[in-house]
């Protein structure tokens, strides 16, 4: 199986420079990159940037690394942003639809999965890195599930980063196609709103005991994957109401997107770029497909195309979000059917990915 070799590096720039220059570095360069994603509208901006500047740190001779406790306190974070997005609005929705959710998801994961195989087959990535890159849920827990089950989480993350930009593109412009939607793909950021401090304080107290859980239970990405499922509970039963100020969401981004990119090196980075054509035909095929189901659920279910489309769209869920927001669809329809194809996909996601392994394996893959 063709990898990428973690060879000792070459002296950088940040070569034998102190620890807090290079976190100097780290942050200088993050706000940088992030606030120029951001205001070019580019998708996931706030976790994307400092990845990059993690990547550049690391690359050039930097040898900080992100804490472990800071670092499970921002995946419990993004695990209740998700539980935060998940309404009894959206529920409600499932149920009356489930049928047409479970179809088109399974043939989601399908199409996915033979994409993971072809390119695991193929060798251009090594081990079950390519089913986890193809895995057709949100970015950010993608890439924690896939580091928890052994994957390569950098490649994992280039790829699912890339499909993120391509479909939060390509969403804009069948959006554009439809209705006026001067401000792009851009969300309208509230940093400074007014904070519930009881809610906030029964976030943190959720995040604290269920990220500690997480840990406890030595569950594959339980720091994750436990105040998800918790918080979901609590949130749909209306016990409590996840608040997270615009700041606290943007430090859990930077977190972890400074962990994956500064475990990046220069042997990652090359074997990416070499990769990076089919991985982009791989992508492209993937979104065609959901293209082709969007068309499906518009003839033969008289679905409005462009809600067909931002819900069968895979991946980058925050980014259909902000442009299902913005347009005239049937928001709840959108987020329920991304929201099950999440779930399932975090369900399911480690047993396909052996399926896959084993199935290389026997093949002489």
């Amino acid at each position: 199986m063709t990898t990428p070799r973690d060879v000792e590096a070459p002296a950088g720039r940040l070569t034998g420079s102190p620890g807090r220059t290079q976190w100097i570095v780290l942050f200088s360069l993050s706000i940088g990159l992030a606030g120029l994603f951001h205001v070019a509208g580019l998708p996931a901006a706030f976790l994307v940037g400092p990845l990059l500047a993690g990547i550049l740190v690391s690359t050039n001779g930097g040898n900080i690394r992100v804490p472990a406790r800071p670092y499970l306190a921002g995946q419990a974070m993004v695990g209740l942003m998700i539980a935060h997005s998940i309404t009894a609005d959206i529920v409600m929705t499932f149920i009356q639809g489930w049928p047409i959710f479970l179809g088109t998801v399974a043939a989601v994961l399908g199409a996915s999965s033979l994409l993971g195989w072809l390119m695991t087959h193929l060798r251009i990535l090594p081990g079950t890195t390519a089913v986890w890159g193809a895995s057709p849920g949100a970015a950010t827990p993608m890439m924690l599930m896939a580091e928890a089950y052994g994957a390569d989480a950098r490649l994992v993350a280039f790829m699912q980063y890339l499909r993120v930009v391509f479909v939060a593109v390509t969403a804009a412009v069948i959006a554009g196609l439809w209705i006026d939607t001067p401000g792009g793909v851009a969300a309208a950021h509230a940093w400074f709103r007014p904070i519930d401090w009881i809610s906030f304080a029964e976030t943190i107290a959720v995040a604290a005991v269920a990220g500690y859980m997480g840990r406890r239970l030595k569950i594959p990405g339980g720091g994750f994957l436990v105040p998800l499922t918790i918080g979901t509970v609590l949130q749909v039963s209306g016990l409590i109401r996840i608040e997270q100020p615009e700041l606290l969401l943007v430090a859990s981004y930077s977190l972890l997107g400074w962990s994956v990119g500064l475990s990046f090196t220069r042997a990652v980075v090359l074997h990416a770029v070499r990769a990076f054509v089919p991985i982009a035909l791989s992508t492209a095929g993937l979104v065609a497909f959901c293209g082709g189901l969007a068309v499906l659920l518009h003839r033969m279910l008289g679905i409005d195309p462009l809600t067909a489309y931002l819900a069968t769209s895979p991946g980058g869920i925050d980014s259909v979000a902000i442009i299902a927001a913005s347009a005239k669809v049937d928001v709840p329809f959108v987020m329920a059917l991304q929201t099950f194809r999440l779930i399932v996909v975090l369900t399911v996601g480690p047993s396909l990915a052996r399926l896959v392994a084993r199935i290389t394996e026997r093949r002489g893959g």
